[in-house]
């Protein structure tokens, strides 16, 4: 791939100075609302989502650039950092529903009711260390695909990249998948419990009744999240990680991006903003207390 003269920004579909200056804009704002959450109820949960947004605003900050200065577009280091910030940065969206799906499964006090093969697989999407390993995984895949594809100097570097990357993409659509399927598991879980997701603890550490739209109403949340990120990650396994050249460039073309994935990851990351959908550590803490006496 020449490096004079070439313009990585428009070989890699950005185009729309607006675009990007439009969302790393209104991820401000979000970025601020997670910090102030994440500071005062300090959960993994907020404290990614502040990182992920902060990140977001970083990445389509040099979109912008790349998308309205010549030389920044010619600029293939800059270039790079911008799809490793925008690839990385999808680990905390995913991994904060996961991690947020599990939490509240936890608060309903149901275990998994299952049995052979099935039991092994609602075991392994219980263990949050082996997800967060998988997707730190698939980060890796997509970075080195990422950085190999782009400055590749051979055909057979390239091709290993995109392999990498497809590889990547395939990860965190099974990952995805299983966010949908325990969102499923909750559902069921909280159908046939008595228990009441509508509480939370006061300051005397005894319960009280929690009248916040998320607190009661979280399920329906969580399943909308979760198939916001479907729809992303479906949209890259049938683009990014297609052999079909055709559906390979609807992943750069920005009419695709901007609504499949930019936008849906947006929305997801908004929701996670209603009030009591995240539980606070005393919520978990009383929860595993209570299942252990």
């Amino acid at each position: 791939m020449p490096a004079d003269s070439f313009n990585y920004a428009k070989f890699g579909g950005i185009h729309s100075v607006a675009a990007a200056v439009i969302f790393a804009i209104i991820y401000i704002p979000l970025a601020i609302l997670y910090i102030i959450y994440s500071i005062r109820r300090p959960t993994y949960v907020l404290i990614v989502l502040a990182l992920f947004c902060t990140i977001r605003v970083t990445a389509f900050a040099i979109r912008a650039a790349l998308a309205g200065s010549t030389s920044a577009g010619e600029n293939e280091n800059l270039f790079i950092a911008e799809q490793i910030l925008y690839t990385t940065g999808f680990f905390g969206v995913l991994y904060s529903a996961y991690t947020l799906v599990l939490d509240r499964d936890q608060l309903t006090g149901q275990a998994d009711v299952t049995c052979g093969p099935l039991d092994l697989i609602t075991r392994i999407t219980r263990n949050r260390h082996l997800i967060r390993l998988v997707l730190v995984i698939a980060i890796v895949l997509g970075i080195i695909g990422a950085t190999k594809t782009i400055s590749g100097t051979s055909s057979s570097e390239i091709s290993t990249g995109q392999t990498m990357r497809r590889a990547s993409t395939y990860i965190f659509l099974v990952v995805t998948i299983l966010l949908v399927l325990r969102t499923i598991i909750l559902t069921i879980h909280q159908s046939s419990t008595s228990f009441d997701d509508s509480m939370e603890l006061s300051a005397s550490q005894r319960p009280m009744g929690n009248p916040a739209f998320g607190a009661r109403h979280g399920i329906y949340i969580l399943v909308v999240i979760s198939l916001l990120l479907l729809v992303r990650e479906v949209f890259y396994a049938a683009t990014t990680a297609s052999t079909n050249a055709s559906h390979q460039a609807k992943a750069n073309n920005e009419t695709y991006f901007y609504p499949l994935a930019a936008l849906t990851e947006f929305l997801a990351v908004v929701m996670f903003a209603v009030p009591g959908l995240v539980p606070s550590k005393a919520e978990l803490e009383m929860q595993a207390y209570s299942a252990k006496v």
